[in-house]
């Protein structure tokens, strides 16, 4: 069930970075056909869409970082009074 849980987690990885800078540059692209703004406005869009692409790249390893550890709780529970040697 855990690598289940990674595989759904790195399918969220790609999403995370590739929506957004897809999204991005079809924007830019659709604001410079439609509205006749300049070339900047696609380079705007590459720098915005790279941006949120690291920073969705960062979150995404930050939790499957989170799960990949072992969770404390497994720990060998406290020995009780009547279990002293």
């Amino acid at each position: 069930m855990k690598d289940l849980n990674l595989l759904v987690w790195l399918t969220q990885l790609g999403v995370s970075v590739a929506f957004p800078l897809a999204g991005f540059v079809l924007l830019a692209v659709w604001l410079h056909r439609s509205c006749g703004w300049g070339v900047w406005v696609l380079w705007v869009g590459i720098v915005l869409g790279i941006i949120c692409a690291i920073d969705g790249l960062r979150t995404s390893l930050k939790a499957m970082d989170r799960l990949s550890r072992k969770p404390k709780d497994n720990a060998l529970p406290p020995v009780s009074f009547n279990d002293h040697d």
